[in-house]
């Protein structure tokens, strides 16, 4: 019993207050995805991104997205529901920066790599700096973000 109530005490505060994501977590999730598709194609990743699966979890902003080409969404760990099949292709930030276009050009013109911009923090509310690492995957961009502190 004691034991156990040594634990709680350790672990209670990490349940409090969600941790910050961090770059390298963003990436690491990307390349794990990545590898999943790889290995069981990319219709399984996108369901199983679909279902939550690529999502850290609960109290965590740090979640899989998957877009065509076009903007259209695939698959999202967050908010699964009213995004999936949308076309983002227009969506800017508050400073006029056409996110979904910017992760095209980046995947077309390196196959990977980083795009800042502006977006709602959900855990937060606010609208926050945000990092995302995406990685042109057979034919779509697979990525995920974090919120710069």
């Amino acid at each position: 019993m004691r034991m156990f109530l040594t634990a709680a005490l350790v672990l209670l505060p990490a349940l409090a207050a969600p941790a910050q994501s961090t770059p390298a977590q963003a990436e690491t999730l990307v390349k794990r995805a990545v590898a999943y598709a790889k290995a069981n194609g990319m219709e399984k990743l996108i369901k199983e991104t679909n279902q939550g699966v690529f999502h850290v979890g609960s109290g965590s902003e740090l979640y899989i997205f998957i877009y065509d080409l076009n903007g259209v969404v695939k698959a999202i760990g967050y908010n699964t529901q009213e995004l999936v099949g949308k076309n983002r292709w227009d969506l800017k930030d508050p400073d006029g920066k056409f996110i979904i276009r910017e992760f095209v050009s980046l995947a077309k013109a390196k196959g990977s790599g980083w795009v800042d911009y502006k977006y709602p923090n959900p855990l937060s509310g606010k609208m926050e700096q945000k990092t995302s690492y995406i990685v042109l995957c057979d034919g779509l961009i697979v990525g995920a973000g974090t919120y710069k502190k």
